[in-house]
């Protein structure tokens, strides 16, 4: 059996390096650090779209508030 030589020695050592920095940020089928920017940029789209929401129905009240204090002036 033929022994490593350095150089193979070096590659060997940094795929495994390799290999554990792509599980932790990939996971091992339990989520990693991938799934957590997933999970943060959906809850991140859910407040947007919540806080859109919010704004178009204070508009619709703003609106509806000149309407009736133009309608009162012209009184």
């Amino acid at each position: 059996m033929r022994m490593m030589n350095e150089f193979e020695a070096q590659v060997l050592g940094d795929l495994c390096v390799l290999k554990t920095q792509m599980t932790g940020l990939t996971g091992d089928g339990n989520g990693g650090r991938i799934a957590e920017l997933e999970h943060r940029m959906e809850r991140h789209e859910q407040h947007w779209q919540r806080a859109k929401g919010f704004l178009a129905a204070f508009s619709v009240l703003l609106a509806v508030a000149e309407v009736a204090v133009q309608a009162w002036h012209h009184r």
